[in-house]
């Protein structure tokens, strides 16, 4: 139930059965965050995330049906980020997964904050949180259109996933889904018209949007 909910919400999941397991999959796999139960086949849950956190700082959510306080406390005290008892919620489960991917930055870095940056006909200045075309006139954008295009253009080039996208913009709208990220990437388009005609976003197939460098990329 937790795996197709996160595929449905653009999360790559994987999913093992047992400790061995998770064992075989977490080299292949390096995963973001891990959803993990106490009570398992094949070992104790709590002293799997304390094997995992020792090489790994991947995020862990407890899921399990045992809300016993020592349980809770134990979980979180040796290893886990949070401790959430069944039956879930699972936009709450979200809205967790979300929260601590974004505290522990571990989707992306966050963008460099240094001098600006060139692309196409346009200089971004991430320290003022300007855009400015080849004229140097100053190209007005939202907060949320100004996150979204400084992580494209932070990636030089590189696809960011629509569920990335969410979380570059979620601590500016509290009201935020991938119809979100569709209508920043529209308005950015209409705003940022290169003087080639070339496409400045682009769409990546089953994966989401990245920013075109220059005008032969």
């Amino acid at each position: 139930m937790i795996a197709g909910y996160f595929a449905e919400h653009e999360f790559d999941v994987t999913v093992a059965g047992d400790c061995a397991g998770c064992r075989k999959l977490l080299p292949r796999v390096d995963p973001d965050l891990l959803f993990l139960d106490i009570q398992l086949p094949d070992g104790d849950g709590i002293e799997l995330a304390q094997e995992i956190r020792a090489a790994s700082q991947v995020g862990i959510i407890f899921v399990t049906r045992r809300d016993a306080d020592a349980d809770r406390i134990r979980g979180l005290e040796l290893a886990g980020d949070h401790y959430v008892t069944k039956p879930i919620d699972l936009r709450d489960l979200l809205a967790r997964a979300r929260s601590l991917l974004r505290r522990r930055a571990i989707e992306r870095p966050a963008p460099r904050a240094g001098s600006p940056l060139r692309f196409r006909d346009w200089t971004i200045d991430l320290v003022r949180r300007e855009l400015t075309d080849l004229d140097d006139t100053q190209i007005q954008l939202t907060r949320a259109e100004f996150d979204l295009l400084a992580a494209l253009v932070d990636a030089q080039g590189e696809a960011l996933s629509r569920s990335y996208l969410i979380e570059v913009i979620s601590n500016r709208q509290s009201d935020v889904d991938l119809r979100t990220v569709d209508a920043l990437v529209a308005r950015l388009r209409r705003k940022l018209v290169s003087r080639s005609g070339r496409p400045v976003i682009t769409t990546v197939t089953g994966v989401g949007y990245r920013i075109a460098l220059d005008d032969g990329s």
